[in-house]
């Protein structure tokens, strides 16, 4: 047991463990079926115990091989996934960042991630996928991005956060001659026209107004952008809440939203594991953005 166990040996357990049967963890391996089952009787003296029963019946596993095998598997995937991430990260051209943004982010942001990632130690190339809230969550948790870009209106336990900026939340109005700041209490009045609930934006609206515990109207359709926000409130639908930069032209009718006379504002957060091979320049990033931000 103090000898290390052959890696070829456990490739050949998890073969024959998948497909109940010797020859047909040979044929996937392309080795004869002779050196296979050598390979696993050296692994099972290794390990102390048999690890399958062979019959006429086919092979099945030995409650010592049932309690074994599956710890093999996940050494075998985790061994993989060394090997797979160390190629994404060393092989030319896949000195790479994926970084998932929310429709809010706003393009200024995303220029400055641009130009910190130039910067960090060693150079990658920044890879942008935009997408809805939990498709980027899904995304994170399943390794398929490094880091996102999201508002900062649901907690992600678990993984690394920080507050990378905060941006003014101005109301689209349909009276343009109303441009004057609106206080909260007083949009409490107003019908507003949401967005689906997958950019952050309509639950930032709803938390915004649950915390002062105010009544939410709500226009009862559903706007597909926020351009759309701006044409059908022009058609006097109602009013929409959206951070100052998705506005289209600074020429839109809007009023800047405040609380007891303070600014609105709506939070945006990095969020990133804390166990990604890239952790020390994920924590790079999201400090120069939040230095950029002060």
């Amino acid at each position: 047991m103090a000898e290390r166990v052959n890696l070829e040996g456990l490739r050949y357990a998890h073969a024959v463990a998948e497909t109940k049967s010797f020859s047909a963890a040979a044929r996937a391996y392309g080795v004869t079926q002779p050196a296979l089952s050598n390979g696993i009787a050296k692994l099972e003296e290794r390990l102390g115990d048999r690890l399958f029963d062979r019959s006429p019946r086919g092979v099945t596993q030995t409650a010592f091989g049932a309690r074994i095998l599956p710890l093999i598997k996940q050494a075998l995937v985790a061994l993989d996934a060394v090997t797979v991430e160390a190629r994404r990260l060393t092989e030319p051209g896949a000195r790479k960042i994926r970084m998932g943004l929310s429709p809010l982010i706003s393009s200024s942001l995303v220029t400055r991630a641009f130009s910190m990632v130039r910067e960090l130690p060693v150079p990658r190339d920044l890879v942008l996928r935009e997408a809805d809230m939990q498709e980027l969550r899904d995304g994170l948790q399943a390794g398929r991005l490094d880091i996102i870009l999201i508002p900062a209106v649901r907690a992600m336990p678990r993984f690394e956060h920080r507050v990378i900026d905060v941006e003014p939340v101005v109301v689209i109005t349909p009276d343009p001659d109303v441009t004057a700041p609106l206080e909260l209490e007083e949009a409490g009045a107003e019908q507003f026209i949401l967005v689906p609930d997958t950019c952050g934006l309509t639950t930032f609206t709803a938390q915004l107004f649950q915390a002062h515990e105010m009544p939410l109207r709500a226009y009862p359709g559903e706007a597909a952008s926020y351009q759309v926000l701006e044409d059908w409130t022009r058609l006097g639908l109602g009013s929409a809440m959206v951070p100052r930069s998705k506005l289209t032209s600074p020429d839109v009718p809007h009023r800047h939203l405040t609380d007891q006379g303070r600014e609105v504002q709506i939070s945006f957060e990095a969020v990133w594991s804390s166990e990604s091979a890239l952790g020390a320049d994920l924590v790079r990033l999201a400090d120069g953005l939040t230095a950029a931000r002060r």
